[in-house]
């Protein structure tokens, strides 16, 4: 059995595997790269993923379904949904339930799929990578996801899981770039039990900017603090490039690329070609043969110019950066150093910016392709205790905070207004990414929590998360009954657990004392699963010594020894209190999220289209 942690990145993933008495290996795919591009070409036949996903959506666009990260758990009218969808030549309309809906062209009809299910095919094509590497059952992983997703992010990567199928079971959704602290501390040998080492992350990835500080001791890994630019990454540069050069193009050449899908496509790739030039010379050259209407572009364009131009987004560079240290506490003396990775960290701007704003020279001693991966790997090999891995803890916090929501009276309050709306933030920012809680309700009939986020304006979503309905119980003694509801957070995501109906009964049991030792009754008085108090108090008998202070001799007992007897006609009465435990149904209501019967739908599709993809590839040889 092999474990494996999954980089869904927004164009490209990474597969790590942790195998026993193997270590930690990358895992290459088909085309012996350690990157595969996250896209789904739907075509007449069957689907093409990862790379040869990305090869056919030069000829087939609009069927082409790439960056599939910024789609999962956001409403259609999103505003950041609607930029990014402007650049994104596939269609995507709104759905019935208010979120997206992707169209294609499948099998010779239309099709329409969930931004889920498209993460299914290829987490579905990740696993299938690992699997075929090392003919090994992938049973478990760590998933790295941004520590900007919200509650049904992470439930919509937790429902791509399943549909992806093969059993495999997610132990952990860790963030992006506490994996990335993991991955850099685990290894670290000179790390002290006392003095903290502080960090600094920076992840400029495709299409976001993430910031963390972590503080390192033996054995331990503390994030402080955690800041993000949703839409602030390496593709923002690229775009910048394209909008450039498409009005230059349409005053110099007489085109707009705009006009054309395929043209935009064209002038996006070389672009993004373009950037990667800049970022290791000084100047670049465009060259594009036949980009429309039989026309050919040739432009030179030096570094500067493209700061310039990249101007507006290096502005937004700082200010991750400001809040990260200010709500870590620290200043900038107090990071020993700054570890950069992602696409975007290749641009020389941003590194000059970074090394302005810390008074010191970032480093790339980590792989900026594998390192989110390894953490994941590491983690999920240290969570299923089944492998051989350096003890080291991971202290994460909530991103958000997370509140609930009812009517009636508070929690533990047997008399309140049951009219009124009650909140009580429940979990914090700050508090721990796992974590579980138990609130105790005094209720006559069935009643319903809601979750839900105390600051909507940064997440840009709606602020009510899940509903809870707990019942239908029957209260016993004509009172409100006393439920206890146990609370659960994991990785961000909360859940109502269980509810309990305690109910506490007395129970009179009579005893006959005849020559029985005290402390089989003493023994009674105490027993740990009674509640409450009892009627009768009885205490130890200790040993009496004589008057030379030393027990008898000869064998005889000492008064210790000898069981002490009642009068045979002594009855004692124990009153016992017992908690009767009592479970309550709680059925769930996620907002936005994928029903259970809808999640047994598109794991069936998916299955079927697997299969059909392996049936073609078996007649092709």
């Amino acid at each position: 059995m092999c474990v494996v942690g999954f980089d869904l990145g927004n164009e490209n993933c990474a597969v790590v595997v942790a195998r026993q008495q193997c270590g930690i290996d990358v895992v290459l795919n088909d085309e012996s790269k350690c990157e595969t591009p996250a896209v789904v070409c739907f075509d007449e036949k069957q689907r093409f993923i990862g790379t040869l996903g990305a090869v056919q959506s030069m000829m087939n666009p609009k069927n082409s379904v790439s960056q599939i990260k910024r789609l999962i758990g956001r409403k259609f009218s999103d505003p950041e949904l609607q930029r990014d969808l402007q650049s994104l030549p596939y269609l995507v309309t709104e759905g019935p339930d208010g979120f997206p809906l992707i169209h294609v062209k499948y099998l010779g009809e239309q099709r329409t799929f969930t931004p889920t299910q498209v993460l299914g095919m290829v987490l579905s094509h990740l696993k299938g990578i690992a699997k075929k590497n090392y003919k090994e059952l992938v049973a478990f992983c760590c998933i790295g996801i941004p520590m900007y997703f919200n509650e049904l992010q992470r439930r919509a990567v937790l429902d791509a899981v399943s549909v992806a199928g093969g059993g495999l079971i997610t132990m952990q959704l860790i963030h992006e770039t506490t994996a990335t602290a993991l991955a850099y501390g685990i290894y670290k040998t000179d790390l002290s039990e006392n003095d903290q080492l502080n960090v600094a992350f920076v992840d400029v990835g495709h299409a976001s900017m993430q910031v963390c500080i972590a503080g390192f001791k033996k054995g331990q890994l503390t994030i402080l603090s955690q800041a993000y630019d949703r839409s602030l990454g390496g593709r923002d540069f690229d775009d910048a490039l394209f909008k450039h050069f498409a009005h230059e193009f349409r005053y110099r050449y007489k085109i707009d690329v705009y006009q054309s899908v395929r043209a935009s496509l064209r002038l996006r790739v070389a672009c993004e070609k373009l950037k990667k030039t800049l970022s290791a010379y000084t100047e670049g050259i465009l060259n594009i043969e036949w980009l429309m209407d039989g026309k050919d572009v040739k432009v030179f364009i030096k570094r500067e110019e493209f700061e310039q131009i990249s101007m507006p987004i290096l502005e937004r560079v700082k200010a991750p950066l400001e809040k990260a240290l200010l709500d870590a506490g620290l200043t900038v003396q107090n990071i020993h150093s700054v570890e950069v990775v992602g696409s975007g960290s290749r641009v020389p701007a941003i590194i000059r910016i970074l090394a302005e704003f810390f008074s010191k020279e970032p480093r790339h001693t980590m792989n900026a392709s594998e390192c989110v991966a390894r953490g994941c790997a590491l983690q999920c090999g240290i969570l299923t205790l089944k492998f051989k891995v350096r003890e080291f803890l991971v202290y994460e916090d909530l991103p958000f905070s997370i509140a609930m929501s009812w009517k009636g009276a508070a929690p533990d309050a047997q008399n309140g207004a049951p009219d009124q709306q009650q909140t009580i933030i429940v979990f914090p920012k700050g508090n721990k990414i796992s974590d579980a809680k138990d609130l105790t309700f005094f209720r006559s009939s069935t009643f319903s929590v809601d979750f839900l986020y105390t600051d909507v304006a940064d997440q840009q979503i709606p602020a009510k998360i899940s509903t809870y309905t707990i019942g239908p119980f029957q209260p016993t003694k004509g009172e409100p009954a006393k439920l206890r509801v146990t609370v659960v957070l994991t990785d961000g995501v909360v859940s109502v657990d269980s509810a309990t109906m305690l109910e506490e009964e007395e129970v009179e049991i009579p005893v006959s004392a005849t020559k029985k030792p005290l402390k089989e009754y003493t023994k009674m008085d105490v027993d740990e699963s009674s509640i409450g108090e009892t009627d009768v108090s009885m205490q130890d008998f200790k040993p009496q010594a004589d008057s030379s202070g030393v027990g008898s001799e000869n064998g005889a007992t000492d008064s210790a020894d000898k069981p002490v007897q009642m009068d045979t006609d002594a009855k004692v009465e124990v009153h016992k209190r017992k908690a009767k435990e009592i479970n309550v149904s709680v059925s769930e209501i996620v907002h936005g999220g994928m029903t259970y019967l809808e999640l047994l739908k598109a794991e069936h599709e998916e299955s079927k289209m697997a299969s059909l993809d392996r049936a073609l590839e078996k007649s092709k040889y």
